[in-house]
């Protein structure tokens, strides 16, 4: 997510976008990132950026990678490259891999041939001679047609959260909020940290889908604690699996807070209030880290009180947000 960042900075600054190449690997059998995230949360977490190719790379071999490629190929409406290892390493092996080029070019074939891959090749393990039979075992192969996912809200912690049409309520927790819970208010005041971790485990416990943050309050440096609160939740696999909503006023706070978090959450929120300008330029940089967000039903003229405002005020942000 840093990198990516970075580089579109770097795109802005040299005024042109050179393509991006992104690939994540699946660390062990758990089919999760070394960070926790599973395939689906990791691309939810990435598809705001523009990509040449999404895919995995290293870690596995091509028998333990293929389910993670099969479900990729499903979820990502770009290229998909795969990169597995000549098998899973074994000291005791001459070459330190299992797999030679005639055992491992079929298995990626077969990935071809079912329409999973638009870019493959190896990584540990292999040599010239595995890509070679590779290039071979694909070349009658059809490249993969790019997947064509449902425009629906897709979120993501360490677990992917898709908010479909036929969804239920989605819950989400503000117990953790320093404006609202008193209790929670109290520990982050007595830097009590660690037991204010407890509030937002419960939510979760109790069927919460997202987690609310906020810190805006006088007595704090609401940028310091969120950020520490944000980082201790992020050790915390049972609460970080959620997507987090960063809840603020202030601008700098919910920046502060989307450099904390590995998944796609939310921004609760921005509006029109300061006018059109600095509504999408927070827009774009939102979008840039990742996240999704809320947007008041507020503009230069306060907040709306009517039905016909709200409506008014609604539809001039959309319309700004997706023109």
């Amino acid at each position: 997510r840093a990198a990516l960042f970075a580089l579109e900075l770097f795109f802005d600054s040299i005024g042109q976008r050179l393509p991006v190449m992104l690939s994540f690997t699946i660390t062990d059998q758990s089919g999760r990132t070394l960070s926790g995230q599973t395939v689906e949360a990791y691309w939810n977490s990435v598809s705001n950026i523009d990509l040449v190719s999404v895919g995995i790379n290293c870690a596995l071999g091509p028998q333990e990678m293929r389910s993670h490629i099969d479900e990729l190929s499903r979820l990502a409406p770009i290229n998909v490259s795969a990169h597995p290892n000549a098998g899973m390493p074994n000291p005791l092996l001459p070459t330190g891999f299992p797999e030679t080029p005639e055992s491992f070019a079929p298995q990626l074939r077969e990935w071809a041939k079912n329409g999973w891959l638009n870019i493959v090749g190896g990584c540990c393990g292999t040599t010239p001679d595995h890509i070679r039979k590779i290039a071979e075992s694909v070349k009658d192969c059809e490249p993969r047609r790019l997947a064509k996912p449902d425009p629906w809200l897709r979120l993501s912690g360490m677990d992917a959260l898709t908010v479909r049409p036929d969804a239920n309520f989605v819950n989400v927790g503000e117990r953790t909020n320093v404006t609202g819970s008193p209790r929670f208010a109290k520990l982050i005041k007595n830097d009590q940290y660690e037991e204010a971790l407890a509030v937002a485990r419960q939510q979760v416990e109790n069927g919460a889908q997202i987690i609310d943050v906020n810190m805006d309050e006088s007595m704090l440096d609401s940028e310091e604690a969120l950020t520490r609160f944000l980082n201790l939740i992020a050790s915390e696999p049972d609460i970080s699996r959620v997507p987090i909503m960063i809840d603020s006023s202030k601008w700098s706070v919910i920046e502060a807070g989307l450099k904390c978090i590995q998944g796609k959450g939310i921004v609760n929120s921005i509006s029109l209030k300061e006018g059109e300008e600095l509504f999408l330029q927070q827009a774009r940089t939102i979008r840039r880290y990742g996240a999704a967000v809320v947007v008041m039903a507020f503009d230069e003229t306060g907040q709306a009180d009517t039905t016909d405002r709200r409506v008014e005020i609604c539809t001039r942000s959309y319309k700004l947000l997706t023109e």
